[in-house]
């Protein structure tokens, strides 16, 4: 813990004396884009593997770079306000995926406004409840309290002669995960979904041919890759057929499953009733973590109220005191009440009512401090966001059983849904304001542009974050194999669970067991249950990209440039990430116009349907990494340490 001394003797890069510009026309355009970008692109990938990507440091690098090469700036603080302006993207739409598409699922008329006014409402909610404890956790707990990925933010926006070079990887790896989308899921010259049938074990394998899972699985490394891979084996290459073995002699079909398991092909198996499996174990998971964490949640909060106390009343003039006033705080958790209260969220159900909007505002207040603190601890990447999220949704589900709220069940469950959603997005938007937040700390910016310039872009990506929701529904259908939005899944089966009981709760309680079995043995619970629940095509592409970053690893081990390699990979698959879910925008855009982009493939034949075909395009974007990651400058002679 760092003394009273230490402390006081933090100078921030940028000195008090410095003025530099920081909120300006330039930075809060750019800064809107950035969120706009940050938010779809995490909900196009959310939705369709159940994984976000970190905007943080990649946009810290696009920050620098565009406003260095488009508009000639060279202002760190420019630079950190745009880059915490894309951070607030990615948290938003992880709130998003989390709950909203359960809706959907269940066939309600959910628009891109509903979704924008309850993304509105938690983003505004998450900012302002992390700003009492602001000075607290940032400033008097400064030494203590690391914020891992805010240090690195800090690092690569202090170096002077960052931006060239890493935006050059960035746009590389931009412009390869779109063309290999339009390749693929656009012109369709291979399958993106290559199934190879293994028929003595009555199962199937697969290895889905898009560019993103690789760089996924290089950014999350080998460790978490095996976990998920290792959930995937277990299902399809123990349960599926064990279920198949044991069904395939009777006649009628078995619930959940509309027909009889003779007659039903491996991804049938694992649609009917390896998810429910998977929900239990990702339920446990979650519940788990978040048990394990309730020391760290009750002392967080306990600690983070005496900061509250402790805060000073003195005048405060220097630029890295000045913060949205407490008055406004008040004021807009007042006005979040009422708006959860009386704004009809969904057309044609009642609204929420002042019980559950009460309870909505104290869970996103409560669980906000702690988001803010544990991303303090272990980073937001790591934030037991879907824990909380689900503590939030059992109390509030149970609330509106109780009170009768929707008048009926299948009314109350999108109502628990909504209200959960509205917690779940102002819990992982206070995580990630605490993260820039501590970055604009060591940089030496303003608190308060920081907070009002994060409302703005929120406004505008929690819009277009819905608009694609609603897109991707009508492109692909939410719930199918193409876009399984695991995390709403969840959630709908919590809902429809408290309400209903109408699901195979044999099969869950199966899941929440082998999830359990799988803590006492110390493994990852969640890594494991979520390539459980999720095609193995999915979970083997990942850890396609995680072995080729063991690769670059070993090969660049004895020269000592492995761990600066890495980051290069990481920035190149940060951009075939955003590539990939940008292209897949747009030809889900494209699709449901009417329009059909894969008449190339389809003049082509059955020589497109060959997965032997996709494992080739694969292999040749898999060399293309290796290559584009080995030649050049490492990330360390570039600058990115």
């Amino acid at each position: 813990m760092a003394s009273s001394s230490e402390k006081k003797e933090f100078k921030p890069f940028v000195p008090m004396d410095v003025d530099l510009p920081e909120a300006n026309g330039v930075t809060l355009i750019m800064g809107i884009l950035f969120t706009v970008v940050f938010a779809v692109a995490n909900v196009y990938l959310g939705l369709k593997i159940g994984l976000t990507i970190a905007a943080a440091i990649p946009g810290s690098i696009l920050a620098t770079g565009l406003l260095k090469i488009l508009f000639k700036r060279n202002s760190i603080l420019e630079a950190n306000l745009v880059a915490s302006m894309g951070a607030v993207g990615e948290s938003i739409a992880g709130g998003i995926i989390f709950t909203l598409p359960a809706i959907i699922i269940w066939g309600e008329n959910l628009t891109f406004v509903s979704i924008g006014m309850i993304t509105i409402l938690g983003g505004i909610l998450g900012i302002v409840f992390v700003v009492p404890f602001r000075e607290y956790l940032i400033v008097e707990e400064h030494g203590k309290l690391i914020f891992p990925e805010s240090v690195a933010v800090a690092e690569i926006l202090t170096n002077a002669n960052q931006g060239g070079d890493g935006l050059r990887t960035v746009m590389k790896g931009m412009c390869a995960g779109g063309i290999f989308k339009f390749i693929g899921g656009g012109f369709a010259l291979f399958n993106e979904e290559p199934i190879w049938a293994i028929p003595k074990l009555s199962t199937a394998f697969g290895l889905n041919a898009v560019a993103s899972l690789i760089g996924v699985g290089f950014i999350v490394g080998l460790e978490v890759a095996i976990f998920m891979f290792a959930g995937a084996l277990l299902a399809w290459f123990g349960f599926i057929p064990i279920i198949k073995f044991i069904g395939m002699h009777v006649a009628t079909p078995i619930f959940p499953g509309p027909i009889p398991i003779a007659d039903m092909a491996p991804i049938q198996i694992w649609s009917y009733y390896l998810r429910y499996i998977g929900a239990g174990a990702v339920a446990a998971g979650g519940f788990i973590s978040l048990i394990k964490s309730i020391p760290a949640i009750i002392n967080s909060f306990k600690e983070a109220m005496k900061g509250l106390k402790a805060e000073k009343l003195e005048g405060k003039i220097e630029r890295q005191c000045i913060d949205t006033p407490l008055s406004w705080v008040i004021g807009i958790s007042v006005a979040g009440f009422l708006m959860a209260w009386f704004y009809p969220m969904i057309p044609g159900l009642p609204h929420l009512g002042p019980l559950v909007a009460f309870l909505v505002v104290l869970l996103s207040f409560f669980f906000g401090v702690v988001s803010a603190r544990m991303c303090g601890t272990i980073g937001a990447s790591n934030n037991p966001v879907s824990g909380m999220t689900i503590a939030c949704l059992l109390l509030l589900a149970t609330i509106i059983k109780i009170t009768n709220l929707g008048g009926n069940p299948d009314a109350s469950k999108v109502l628990a849904i909504v209200a959960a959603g509205i917690a779940c997005v102002s819990i992982a938007v206070s995580g990630g304001t605490a993260q820039s937040l501590k970055h604009t700390y060591l940089i030496g910016g303003t608190p308060k542009k920081i907070e009002w310039s994060m409302y703005l872009g929120l406004i505008f990506a929690a819009f277009a974050s819905g608009e694609v929701v609603l897109l991707l529904n009508k492109a692909f259908v939410l719930g199918s194999e193409k876009a399984p939005a695991p995390q709403a899944g969840l959630m709908k089966m919590i809902s429809e669970g408290v309400m209903t009981g109408n699901i195979p709760w044999t099969l869950v309680i199966i899941g929440a067991i082998i999830g359990f079995v799988i803590f006492l043995v110390k493994l990852p619970v969640l890594a494991i249950a979520l390539g459980f629940y999720l095609p193995i095509g999915l979970s083997s592409s990942i850890l396609l990209g995680a072995i080729l970053r063991v690769i670059i690893e070993k090969k660049f081990k004895k020269n000592g440039e492995a761990k600066s390699r890495s980051e290069k990979g990481v920035l190149l698959s940060s951009g075939i990430v955003a590539g990939d879910a940008l292209i897949g925008i747009l030809i889900a855009a494209v699709i449901t116009t009417g329009h059909d982009l894969s008449f190339i493939g389809k003049g082509l034949g059955s020589i497109t349907k060959n997965p032997w075909v996709s494992l080739l395009f694969m292999g040749i974007m898999c060399i293309y990494v290796l290559i584009e990651i080995s030649r050049g400058k490492s990330s360390k002679e570039e600058g990115f340490e």
